[in-house]
């Protein structure tokens, strides 16, 4: 067995997407290449219903797969295709857009006002971006969740851990997509084959993982005094570690545990033309679909 390095550690960036969302984008519009087949990964966080309530009104996409994992608050979704739903806490939507959808998701917060999930897009390979669009809404309840002797516990969304497999099926990337919480002080190794790309995000607790530096928190505003002043935020940690290759990856909590998503999938080593939400092969494509969003043929039977 080899313990995969960390190739780099990187703080999320704070960002606004939709109407005026904010939130910690842990990688994309990037190098695709480097955790192909991911091509994004969003962790949208707030307590302040300002923050999030506006939300993320109508938009396309074509030629990805969406996948939203929410753990506090709901997310109540709509498409152009006259599906609706609302996610709740540890429920996930895989959203596979293929040809093409318009879609909006509109953030709810608890009753504290506490909202808090993550969204990753992942690539569709060629031979499947003008599919047909499909949803897999899966309730917290059909996630499987394993628990070690030592007190790891990991929820199974996707893929095979531990003699269990995630409820979500069918996707291109035959992707693994784990929500693992460890005790504070443990160490422990999961195995990742060595032929995928993997990272894992850090978003409670602290960890250290094999040849890492130790993680840090991301620069956030905060008011001291009546002034705003900027920190490093440690309680949640919102920390990207991309693993170099090997079969294993070692992590040691640290002394308040650790929570983290572990995300590893097969690369699909073909080009990619990106255009916002609309990933295709070639710029073409891409002008294609812009075209046809502007002449009103974007929506296909």
């Amino acid at each position: 067995m080899s313990i995969r390095p960390v190739a780099r550690t990187a703080a999320g960036q704070r960002t606004l997407e939709g109407a005026g969302v904010h939130l910690s984008r842990a990688f994309g519009f990037g190098d695709p290449s480097e955790l192909d087949p991911f091509l994004m990964l969003d962790d949208f966080r707030n307590d302040d219903p300002r923050h999030y309530e506006k939300g993320f009104p109508w938009h396309p996409h074509r030629g990805i797969e969406t996948i939203t994992y929410v753990l506090a608050g709901e997310v109540e979704h709509g498409d152009s295709l006259g599906n609706r739903g609302v996610l709740g806490g540890g429920d996930v939507q895989w959203m596979t857009a293929g040809r093409g959808i318009m879609h909006q998701e509109m953030p709810r917060g608890d009753a504290l006002g506490r909202m808090h999930g993550f969204q990753l897009w992942a690539n569709l390979p060629a031979a499947q971006k003008m599919t047909a669009p499909r949803y897999q809404d899966v309730k917290s309840g059909e996630i499987p969740t394993v628990t070690d002797d030592d007190g790891t516990a990991v929820r199974v969304v996707c893929g095979d851990f531990w003699g269990k497999s995630g409820p979500v099926d069918g996707i291109a990337a035959d992707p693994r997509f784990l929500d693992i919480s460890m005790p504070p002080g443990l160490s422990k190794r999961f195995k990742v084959e060595v032929d995928r790309h993997a990272f894992a995000y850090v978003f409670a607790g602290r960890a250290d993982f094999a040849y890492a530096s130790k993680p840090f928190g991301v620069l956030v505003e905060k008011e001291v005094n009546g002034e705003e002043v900027h920190v490093r935020d440690m309680s949640g940690d919102r920390t990207l570690v991309v693993f170099d290759r090997g079969d294993e990856v070692s992590v040691k909590a640290g002394p308040e545990g650790v929570r983290f998503l572990l995300v590893s999938g097969a690369p699909l080593k073909e080009p990619v033309a990106w255009h916002g939400p609309i990933v295709m092969n070639t710029r073409e494509e891409i002008m294609q679909a812009v075209k046809e969003l502007r002449n009103g043929t974007f929506i296909r039977a």
